[in-house]
């Protein structure tokens, strides 16, 4: 995303509101008050939400700031009714989101499925903190990637984000409403307590500046629309309810029409499209950075929070002259494969440091088929890494 415009050659430029009533220019900010503005900024006018730490202060906020914006924020009775709400206002042509962490994202995750299923598009953020259960309220954890992908039942596939600062949540939130309205998908940012309660600068370019991609409408008349009919990328084109277009939504296995057909022929069509619209364009979905990898035997795998202790680390590792690169995952889901394999045909180790006790490890192992040794650095949550923590793990692999 360009920044560009943000500043002037005397310095930071004024702080503006453009005339959607959306920030513009340099301001210190939490990552979950980015999170709030880049839905601003992406065009977000409806959010359902339930009061959860650590991710309160996201909806808080928009709760203050919707009146400027003709936008609606509903506390719902909890996190089901959240993620429902939130559907239908996309149905009446909204874009729309909702908030949560822990407990909250585990109750939101049937209807995590029915979103895949009806292809709606919305963003789901989860500032994660410690768990199971009501766990570490207050304190982080990076447990939940594993849920995100494979929470609700049955065949289908998702988008996931992780952010590494306040200023990427404020871009990836923007992010994640484009690949929401590009896939008919749900999309997620895995944002954490840390990420989500630190504050840093964050630079918000002028509308202008800022990439949307507009929702999929269709230009057909009513008489030849078909609410799940495919186009070439296998996306189909969306309608708002109430403008004179038949619609059919269900979760039911359905045909074109949206209408229930409850056959296995059916059942392999739909699902089939569902994950390779998903599958197929994974090459440009997937996002990452790359530390040093061009002399390196060995990478360190980070993502999220971890990633900023990962990088002291490998300057450390550097300095007592081990060969070491990182690998930061900004996109989860879809799984970056080919850069793993890629990897895996020329390094020595993967060090995998995850704030939790091995999950994403487990997706490195898959990848690089045992051409290259992956150990894990792991961490239950409350507290991040220590970078000692890693460093013992990359002095092993380097035996």
């Amino acid at each position: 995303m360009s920044t560009r415009g943000a500043t002037t050659k005397n310095g930071p430029a004024r702080v503006t509101a453009n005339p959607r009533g959306v920030l513009t220019g340099p301001h210190f900010m939490s990552g979950n008050e980015a999170c709030c503005e880049g839905a601003l900024a992406a065009g977000c006018r409806f959010v359902a939400g339930y009061p959860i730490t650590p991710s309160t202060d996201i909806v808080e906020q928009m709760a203050e700031r919707f009146p400027l914006l003709g936008g609606t924020f509903i506390q719902m009775e909890d996190e089901i009714a959240s993620s429902i709400a939130l559907q239908g206002a996309v149905w009446a042509g909204q874009k729309a989101m909702t908030v949560t962490s822990g407990p909250g994202f585990s109750l939101m995750m049937e209807h995590v499925g029915l979103a895949a299923i009806t292809e709606t598009p919305c963003v789901f953020i989860n500032v994660q903190r410690g768990g199971p259960s009501t766990g570490l309220p207050t304190l982080p954890g990076q447990a939940d990637l594993m849920q995100a992908r494979w929470g609700s039942h049955g065949d289908y596939e998702v988008i996931a984000l992780s952010p590494n600062s306040p200023q990427e949540c404020f871009e990836m939130t923007v992010e994640a409403f484009n690949l929401s309205e590009q896939y008919r998908t749900p999309v997620f940012v895995m944002s954490d307590e840390c990420v989500g309660h630190m504050t840093e600068k964050v630079v918000i370019p002028p509308a202008a500046e800022i990439e949307i991609y507009p929702r999929r409408y269709t230009t057909l008349p009513p008489d030849q629309y078909l609410p799940f009919r495919p186009e070439a990328d296998l996306v189909p084109q969306i309608v708002k309810a109430g403008e004179g277009y038949r619609i059919h939504v269900t979760g039911l296995t359905h045909d074109e029409r949206g209408y229930p057909v409850i056959n296995a022929e059916c059942q392999d069509q739909l699902v089939r499209r569902l994950v390779e619209k998903i599958r197929l364009n994974a090459d440009d979905i997937v996002s990452f950075e790359e530390q040093d990898l061009e002399d390196s035997d060995i990478v360190v795998v980070s993502f999220g929070i971890t990633s900023r202790v990962a990088f002291r680390v490998m300057e450390m590792a550097r300095a007592e002259g081990l060969r070491v690169g990182m690998l930061r995952l900004r996109t989860i889901w879809p799984f970056p494969e080919k850069k793993i394999r890629e990897l895996a045909g020329r390094v020595r180790a993967f060090v995998v440091a995850e704030m939790n006790l091995g999950q994403m490890v487990y997706e490195v192992e898959r990848c690089s088929g045992g051409r290259a040794k992956t150990l894990l650095s792991p961490h239950a949550g409350g507290t991040v890494h220590s970078p000692q923590q890693i460093l013992d793990v990359i002095r092993e692999a380097a035996r």
